[in-house]
């Protein structure tokens, strides 16, 4: 199984799908016609922007491997990542090539009615308008909609695409170009402890991903201890009891108390016994329900009161420094990560969600969940376009495997499969 996450000290570049461009980005206000002229005069296809979401470590010189995070491996030779419409997708692994599987099998309802659209004769402006409706129909927003037609138009002017079917792949290439902003890998071992405070609404499998989470960063060798902050829920934490003994791992609790207490004392007892990673699990709430907003926004602000937490990865000498040791670590204050699980069922409602918690803590992260239900996938287009924060896990079903880390390519291919 790949590994899901990156430790500080190792190269974390970008992978090749979501290599920089340097295409322009088009503007919402630009109508088709336009945009498509602006794009032809410049002389590169439209990328979406994306902007800066989470502190990362001074760009290493080396891409990423896909190593074990915990285990430091030695520097590749630099290379140039290749455009993602030039680039030639590798055989995967028999592990990654079964969770690809799922993937499609996931989102077989979708993939077959976008599919649909591609076994015409010729490409003419029905197949646009048919594709119009099937991306909005498979959850993707207008804004996100608009946006991939315009690039696939000119995709396709540019490649002299003649036939339907091709049209398809370019809009793979379309797709996987957008979700590139979405796909980071989640950063562990940069601070001692690393704060993971997890949030979401009811029912979008918040406790049972961090369940799953907790397994693989046990199985990656890191040390966990959890916080069972839901204190609001009946059985929230019984229920991350059981997960922390599935696991091995200790867990922090109070029966009926206050939330921001536990997770203070959970970070205050990961600090104190050296762990790696403190997971902190908060209730389920809506973004409508203003109290349990304030809530969080204080538990957000009771575990900073722990103190700044050092910087394992010390930053880099300037060429032209007169010294050879290294500058003094940074200092944190945590939480270092702040994720929201979002039931992939829910379609534009999760963009909701992703913009009223966002804006209420500042989200590093998102992990989407059930997208072996009736989910549509196309949100994820969506938020991409609007809210571009980084996807790290998704979901297709209640197995520990059915937790992957998030490919851009891999979901454009799974989708339009």
């Amino acid at each position: 199984m790949f590994s899901f996450f990156k430790k500080k000290f190792l190269a974390t570049g970008p992978s090749a799908d979501a290599a920089p461009s340097a295409t322009p980005a088009l503007p919402d206000s630009a109508s088709p016609a336009a945009a498509i002229a602006a794009i032809a005069a410049s002389g590169a296809p439209p990328v979406a922007t994306r902007p800066s979401i989470m502190p990362v470590a001074p760009a290493p010189a080396t891409p990423a491997t896909a190593a074990s995070p915990l285990v430091s491996t030695p520097a590749a030779p630099p290379q140039t990542a290749p455009s993602i419409t030039d680039s030639v997708t590798p055989e995967p692994p028999l592990a990654r090539q079964n969770w690809m599987n799922k993937l499609k099998a996931g989102l077989r309802k979708t993939g077959t009615s976008i599919a649909t659209v591609f076994t015409g004769a010729q490409i003419d402006e029905a197949l646009y308008e048919d594709l119009e409706t099937a991306l909005l129909m498979a959850d993707a927003g207008v804004r996100a909609t608009e946006h991939l037609l315009v690039d696939l138009k000119f995709r396709v002017m540019d490649h002299g695409s003649t036939h339907p079917a091709e049209v398809k792949g370019l809009l793979v290439d379309a797709l996987a170009h957008m979700l590139s902003p979405l796909q980071k890998p989640l950063v562990i071992g940069q601070y001692a402890p690393t704060v993971i405070m997890v949030t979401g609404v009811n029912g979008a499998g918040k406790t049972t991903s961090i369940g799953k989470l907790t397994r693989h960063l046990a199985d990656s060798g890191a040390s966990v201890l959890l916080a069972a902050a839901d204190t609001f829920r009946a059985a929230a934490r019984e229920q991350l009891t059981v997960w922390a003994d599935r696991n091995t791992v200790d867990i922090v609790s109070q029966e009926g108390g206050d939330p921001a207490a536990v997770s203070f004392d959970a970070v205050s007892a990961g600090r104190a016994r050296g762990r790696d990673v403190v997971l902190i699990d908060t209730a389920g709430r809506l973004p409508t329900q203003l109290h349990l907003m304030e809530e969080l926004k204080k538990i957000k602000r009771v575990i900073q009161k722990t103190g700044p937490m050092e910087d394992r990865a010390p930053a880099p000498v300037p060429a032209s420094a007169s010294v050879t040791t290294s500058a003094p670590p940074t200092a944190s204050l945590p939480p270092h990560e702040i994720l929201l699980v979002i039931d992939g069922n829910t379609g534009q409602n999760a963009l909701s969600q992703v913009k009223a918690f966002d804006d209420a803590l500042g989200l590093t992260g998102l992990i989407v969940t059930k997208l072996d239900g009736t989910a549509k996938g196309g949100v994820l287009a969506a938020i991409a376009r609007e809210r571009p924060i980084p996807v790290y896990f998704i979901g297709v079903g209640e197995k520990l495997e059915d937790l992957e880390t998030f490919n851009a390519r891999e979901f454009a291919q799974a989708l339009l499969a």
